[in-house]
């Protein structure tokens, strides 16, 4: 593998990061002001639109999208792109490259037909409509995914849906106009993972319903939001079907595996601009007569952190050139190894910034509680840490006993 970005990375990390400097950080709290101050939380700020305006003239929009389908940066290229875009944790949004749209559109990319990317496709590539993606669901455990009775029930032309969804990120939004949505077509087949289809619900749809927005260690993380969604008796065209009925296992691991590159990444970059601000600290502020960076244990936290970052980043890479030669699923591996180590990182790390900065660390004067909510967040979110230990611990024994045998 090789780590020297080309020359195209680079001057796309130089000018991104000179953006982010010049324009994200240091409006941070301009935008939780004017979130404050809006009458509709999820509305898009001001401050958003036009930071994304100017992002666009920039040539700094839609990084993702990869070359297959338009883009310009494979996984390994856009990687340290994600990695400065984490370092405020709304700012992926600024680029076109936030969750769950940039998953959506690769979904829509790879699975969807002609029609299916005129319609939603172009208008979230523009950044002119949001999206929602509904798996999750509160009566089961959704970790095993094969546990969700959402029902997708065909009748003549159109395709009838009842459930119920929560955590659906961005389904809160004035913009959301779409919902991906992962029900059970087949529910009796004996195949567990053959039951779940994925379809398209515009969200004005007649039975969608908004239950309520659900907040995470009090978090709203307006303008996204994480929505408690009903779906009873919504109708939708029989066209609006993605891949096919009993597709939707493929559909979720042919979007997921890029997608947990980029959260890994955000996350990286989250607990580097954590690290940061610690060693800003620990020169400005003093306890018992010393600077903070002349005490043992401060210096053992940061040197600990910094290894860690550096650890996960050269993991995650790895995962992605992987990825990018041998698609996700040869690397399935590497995927659930970021996903258990990347996550727990940064709310390690950041936990540390936390400590060292004290009760200021618990404000919102600073990013850290923010950052430590979002690390936590994606060790649940595309399958908690235990499901993906527990996937590759299996695969690791069953790989050394065909290796032992043969």
């Amino acid at each position: 593998m090789d780590f020297q970005q080309s020359d195209k990375v680079s001057d796309l990390a130089a000018r991104l990061t000179a953006f982010v400097c010049a324009h994200v950080e240091p409006n941070e709290a301009a935008f939780r002001a004017e979130l404050d101050g809006a009458k509709n939380r999820f509305a898009t700020p001001l401050l958003m639109e036009n930071l994304k305006a100017r992002a666009r003239a920039e040539g700094l929009w839609n990084l993702f999208q990869p070359p297959a389908h338009g883009g310009q940066l494979n996984n390994l290229e856009y990687a340290p792109l994600a990695e400065i875009m984490g370092r405020t944790w709304w700012a992926p949004e600024v680029f076109n490259c936030n969750a769950p749209d940039t998953g959506n559109m690769e979904t829509l990319m790879l699975y969807g037909t002609a029609e299916q990317q005129e319609r939603w496709l172009k208008p979230l590539l523009d950044g002119r409509i949001r999206s929602g993606f509904c798996m999750t669901e509160p009566d089961v455990a959704s970790s095993d995914a094969t546990n969700i009775r959402c029902q997708i029930t065909r009748d003549g032309a159109e395709y009838v849906i009842n459930g119920r969804k929560w955590y659906t990120t961005g389904g809160m939004r004035e913009s959301c106009e779409l919902l991906i949505v992962m029900g059970k077509t087949d529910p009796d087949n004996p195949d567990r993972h053959a039951q779940q289809s994925m379809i398209l619900v515009p969200k004005d749809t007649p039975g969608v319903r908004v239950l309520r927005h659900v907040t995470t260690f009090g978090y709203d993380d307006a303008p996204f939001g994480e929505a408690e969604i009903q779906f009873d008796s919504v109708r939708v065209p029989a066209s609006n079907m993605l891949l096919g009925e009993g597709r939707g296992f493929e559909i979720a691991q042919g979007r997921l595996g890029p997608g947990r590159i980029h959260h890994c990444m955000r996350l990286i970059g989250a607990a580097s601009r954590a690290l940061e601000l610690v060693l800003d600290r620990v020169e400005r502020r003093k306890t018992f007569g010393r600077k903070l960076s002349e005490h043992q244990s401060v210096r053992e936290d940061i040197a600990k952190s910094w290894c860690e970052i550096e650890q996960a980043r050269l993991l995650t890479l790895k995962t992605a050139d992987m990825i990018d030669r041998q698609g996700a699923k040869s690397a399935r591996n590497m995927i659930s190894a970021i996903k258990i180590v990347v996550p727990q990182m940064a709310q390690t790390v950041i936990d540390r910034a936390i400590q060292i900065h004290g009760g200021a660390g618990l404000t919102a004067d600073l990013p850290l509680a923010e950052l430590f909510n979002y690390a936590r967040q994606i060790r649940l979110a595309d399958g908690p840490d235990q499901v993906h230990m527990m996937a590759l611990g299996r695969q690791l024994v069953k790989a050394h006993h065909v290796t032992s045998d043969s």
